[in-house]
C-alpha cells in the first residue's frame, strides 16, 4: 500500500543509490559484486560455502534468497505458503521493475491517476504532472513472491515448502547455527508436516510482522497496524473506471490512523482500509470503506477476504550475532502511506549483498559486523524518509479537519510533482525555493483553516 500524496514532504529525506533511477527497458542491473572479506574473517573448512537460511518467501525473502545464490552463497529459503495472498495493496514504484528486473506482465495495472477523497468526500485528482511513461505498478503479491522465489531457486536457491519453528544458536564462537522446521510435502501423506532440522552458518529472518526468527532472537516487540482487505470482482463497465486508476478515502469513518484503498487488479479491485488504534473496529471501518466507494463497486462479488498485521516502526533489534531481519520482520513499512513492498525487497537483496562480500563469496564465515553493514547502509538511506512519515502522519491524520487540510494540499502541482518523483525514483528531487516556500506558506494555511474548521464543528456539538 501507498499514499503518494503523503510521501511529498519526505522528498527532501529520500536518498537513493544509483541502481534505483530509471533507464531504458531492458537494461538491466548488474549481478557483480565487490567482495570485502576482513582477513580475520575464517576460511570455511574443507573448501564447502557459506551456507545461509532464508525464513519466508515474500519478497524480502525472494529478493534476498536470489542474491545470495548468485553470490555464490549455499542458500536455504523456507516458505510455508506458497500461494500466500497477503492484504496488500500491491502498489510498488516505478523504480522497482527496472531495479529488480520485473516482467511487465508482472503488473497488473498501471495507474497514472490517484484519487484522494476527504472526509466531506472532496476528492483531488492526482497525476497531472506524471510524465507518458510513468505510472505507479500495481501487482498481486501471490504472483510477484511467488516470481521472485522461482527466480531465486533458478539462480541456486533450494526452496522448502515448511514452517520455521525455531533456530538454536550455536555452542561455540564459529559454529553453526540449527534451524528446526516442519516439512510439507503431499507426497508422504502427513498432514501436520514432518518435523526436521537443518545446520547453516547465518540466518535471515523474512518471514513478516509476526516472526518467529525475531521472536527467537529477542528482537523485542513494535507497535503494529492491522490491515484488512476484500476482494471484490466487479462488473465490467465499473472496471473500466479502475483501469488506470485507484483510489485513496481519508476519514474518522474509514480510518482514525490510516486510509481506506480501492486500488485495481487484474480482473478485480481490492477494497480495505487498517488502523492502529482501533484494532477491534476494523470491520467497522471496512464496511464504511465500500460505504464510501458504494457507486463506483456496486453489483460487485467479494472473491477474497484478508486481513494481517503491518508494522509501524523498524523493531528495537534487528541483529544478533549471525542472524537479521528484513523487510516486514524488521519493521520497514513506513507510516501514513503504509509502503512496504519496495523497502522489503530492497531490504533482503541489502542484507545478502552484504554477506556475499563479508564471506568473500561464500567462502568465508561472516559475523555480526557484517550484517550491520547493511543496517547502516539502509538506515543511512531510507531512516529520514520514515520519520518524515512518521511526522506526516501525526500532523495529518489526527482529524477530519486535518484530513481536509491534507487533501486541498494535495492539489497542489507542486506537491504532486514532488510526491512522485520521490515516490516513484525513491530519490531526492532538487526543489524549486520559491516554491518551497510558498508550499509552506500553504501548508501553515490549510492547518490553520483546519485547526478554525474543527473548533466551529467542535462548538455544534456542544
Amino acid at each position: 500500500m501507498t499514499s503518494l500524496s503523503s510521501s511529498a514532504a519526505a522528498a527532501r529525506a529520500t536518498f537513493l543509490p544509483s541502481s534505483c533511477r530509471a533507464r531504458p527497458a531492458g537494461g538491466r542491473r548488474s549481478q557483480l559484486l565487490v567482495t570485502r572479506a576482513a582477513a580475520s574473517s575464517p576460511k570455511l573448512p574443507g573448501g564447502r560455502k557459506l551456507r545461509v537460511a532464508v525464513v519466508g518467501g515474500g519478497p524480502a525473502g525472494g529478493a534476498a534468497a536470489e542474491a545470495l545464490a548468485k553470490g555464490g552463497v549455499e542458500t536455504v529459503l523456507i516458505e510455508r505458503k506458497m500461494d500466500n495472498c497477503k492484504p496488500c495493496g500491491g502498489a510498488i514504484p516505478l523504480c522497482m521493475v527496472s531495479e529488480f528486473d520485473l516482467p511487465l506482465d508482472l503488473v497488473d495495472r498501471r495507474v497514472t491517476k490517484m484519487k484522494m477523497i476527504s472526509p466531506s468526500n472532496v476528492a483531488v485528482d492526482i497525476g497531472r504532472t506524471l510524465a507518458p511513461h510513468e505510472y505507479i505498478g500495481m501487482v498481486r503479491r501471490e504472483v510477484l513472491d511467488d516470481f521472485l522465489r522461482n527466480r531465486a531457486q533458478k539462480a541456486g536457491a533450494e526452496v522448502l515448502n515448511g514452517l520455521f519453528l525455531r533456530y538454536e544458536a550455536p555452542k561455540e564462537r564459529n559454529g553453526t547455527y540449527t534451524v528446526h522446521y516442519n516439512h510439507y510435502d503431499s507426497s508422504n501423506g502427513k498432514v501436520g508436516g514432518e518435523k526436521r532440522s537443518f545446520e547453516v552458518d547465518a540466518i535471515v529472518g523474512a518471514d513478516g510482522a509476526n516472526s518467529r526468527v525475531a521472536k527467537d532472537m529477542g528482537a523485542g516487540d513494535y507497535e503494529y497496524a492491522i490491515a484488512f482487505q476484500e476482494r471484490v470482482k466487479i462488473p465490467d463497465d465499473k472496471m473500466r473506471y479502475y483501469e488506470e486508476r485507484a483510489e485513496m478515502y481519508v476519514g474518522d469513518d474509514v480510518s482514525p490512523d490510516f486510509y481506506g484503498w480501492v486500488f485495481p487488479k487484474c480482473d478485480h479491485v481490492a477494497v480495505g482500509t487498517g488502523t492502529v488504534t482501533h484494532k477491534a473496529d476494523i470491520k467497522k471501518f471496512q464496511a464504511a470503506t465500500r460505504l464510501r466507494a458504494k457507486d463506483k463497486i456496486e453489483g460487485g462479488k467479494i472473491i477474497r477476504v484478508e486481513a494481517h498485521p503491518i508494522p509501524e516502526h523498524p523493531r528495537p533489534k534487528r541483529v544478533s550475532g549471525r542472524v537479521t531481519l528484513v523487510g516486514d520482520a524488521a519493521g520497514y513499512v513506513t507510516k501514513c502511506s503504509g509502503e512496504g513492498i519496495y523497502f522489503a525487497a530492497k531490504s533482503g537483496r541489502m542484507c545478502a549483498e552484504a554477506i556475499v562480500a563479508g564471506s568473500a563469496n561464500g567462502t568465508r564465515l561472516v559475523d555480526e559486523s557484517d550484517l550491520r553493514k547493511y543496517l547502516a547502509e539502509f538506515d543511512r538511506l531510507y531512516w529520514p524518509t520514515y520519520k518524515v512519515l512518521d511526522i506526516l502522519q501525526k500532523v495529518f491524520y489526527r482529524s477530519n479537519a486535518a484530513r481536509e487540510a491534507f487533501v486541498e494540499m494535495c492539489a497542489d502541482d507542486y506537491v504532486q510533482r514532488m510526491t512522485f518523483d520521490s515516490y516513484l525514483y525513491k530519490r531526492v528531487v532538487p526543489g524549486n525555493p520559491i516554491e518551497d516556500i510558498k508550499l509552506a506558506v500553504n501548508t501553515i494555511g490549510s492547518l490553520v483553516r483546519a485547526t478554525a474548521l474543527r473548533r466551529e464543528m467542535g462548538k455544534l456539538t456542544l
